[in-house]
């Protein structure tokens, strides 16, 4: 897999106006974009009909956590919009992932499309050791990273959210076919901002992730074009 098809850049904005002119900036230089939970509760699945007609790839991350037969039907109705990833929260637990994935694959079925990839977040890699340690879980905090990977896999998910902290364990845990995807990347000399669990580009390929999931260092650069291809730049040197 090519670097540009490892690369994952976050849209964080709230308007469609913002949205094309970060994809025409960028240009033929992103070939996947990640739409979370305020692009989309902002402007709906116009963004996703919008990414799709530029021929881009589309991550949805809107991290699902209810009762299995909610998620399910959600994730059923998300399939239909022709996305290629979509993600739940591995807490919800072994059968909300295996109804997810099930759904996921029915619908896709049903439609006669590509089955979108499916993935678990783990942990928040805004979460840092210390944050943890007041939830009161029994494991540390990469132990039970790689404890929700091992499930999520057992019930027939793709892979994972997680930090590029964790990736080199849940790559030795899951194979080299469990889909690692890391945000909290980022390259020398950027803000590190809200995350707390990070890795530059090339420590978290190292590390055995699969996409890098980056946003602000890309978005608020002087030039995203230019940042984007120094970020690949990095990646290619890695790869």
């Amino acid at each position: 897999m090519s670097a540009d098809q490892r690369l994952i850049v976050a849209i964080d904005v709230n308007t469609m106006e913002k949205v094309q002119e970060l994809v025409e900036v960028l240009g033929d230089s992103v070939s996947y974009y990640k739409v979370g939970m305020e692009l989309f509760y902002s402007v709906g699945s116009q963004v996703i009909s919008y990414l799709c007609a530029q021929g881009k790839d589309v991550f949805l991350d809107l991290k699902l956590h209810d009762i299995p037969n909610t998620v399910g039907q959600s994730l059923a109705a998300l399939t239909g919009l022709g996305i290629s990833m979509l993600n739940v929260h591995a807490s919800g637990g072994p059968a909300m992932m295996a109804t997810a994935a099930q759904a996921v694959k029915n619908k896709a079925e049903a439609m006669g499309i590509e089955r979108p990839k499916l993935i678990a977040v783990t942990v928040l890699t805004s979460i840092n050791s210390g944050e943890w340690n007041t939830l009161g879980y029994n494991l540390d905090l990469s132990k039970q990273v790689v404890h929700l990977a091992r499930l999520a896999q057992c019930a027939g998910l793709d892979g994972v959210v997680a930090s590029p902290q964790e990736a080199e364990q849940i790559r030795a845990a899951c194979g080299d076919e469990f889909i690692i995807v890391t945000p909290g990347i980022r390259p020398s000399g950027a803000a590190i901002n809200d995350q707390s669990r990070i890795a530059t580009p090339a420590g978290a390929l190292k590390n055995g992730a699969h996409h890098l999931v980056i946003g602000r260092p890309i978005t608020a650069a002087q030039d995203p074009r230019q940042a984007v291809q120094a970020i690949l730049q990095e990646m290619r040197d890695r790869t």
